[in-house]
């Protein structure tokens, strides 16, 4: 199960997708919107997303959780538009028989996704904003699209 959206995410329901009487292992991570980043106050983020591409790599990552792992009870919610300080932005369950695979998959892909997905995140704080993705922080004074902000970084680097 892979879902995009703008409301809120309700963890224990992402987790009954994957949850079975023959897994013994089930790993729920949660992404919260924190109230520090470096030194410096939040007060809210902004997720944008290019959406079938998100959840065509999703997709992808499920399938290489499976292939590694041989897990197959994995979901994903991960949510776009403005997030308040303490709501959840992601939500990754993944189950198998053994609790080590649960681990070791839910980490992967969490981290996979934050590597791959196109899902940009701009962190606003009191005194400017970031936007976060494809692991690089940028500040920035004017608000691009991060379609446009994502070409820019490549062509520097």
């Amino acid at each position: 199960m892979i879902e995009i959206t703008e409301s809120p995410i309700n963890p224990e329901s992402i987790t009954s997708q994957v949850t079975r009487d023959t897994n013994g292992g089930v790993v729920t991570f949660l992404g919260t919107t924190r109230l520090y980043t470096e030194g410096r106050v939040v007060l809210h983020l902004e997720y944008e997303v290019y959406q079938p591409m998100a959840e065509k790599k999703i997709r992808e990552i499920a399938g290489e959780v499976k292939e590694r792992w041989g897990i197959e009870d994995m979901a994903v919610a991960h949510r776009v538009g403005r997030l308040e300080i303490g709501e959840i932005s992601l939500v990754v369950a993944v189950a198998s028989p053994h609790r080590i695979e649960a681990f070791e998959a839910c980490h992967y892909a969490v981290d996979r996704i934050k590597e791959i997905a196109p899902i940009w995140k701009k962190e606003v704080f009191e005194d400017g904003e970031v936007w976060v993705g494809c692991g690089e922080h940028r500040e920035i004074s004017a608000t691009p699209d991060p379609i446009s902000a994502e070409l820019s970084r490549r062509q520097t680097t």
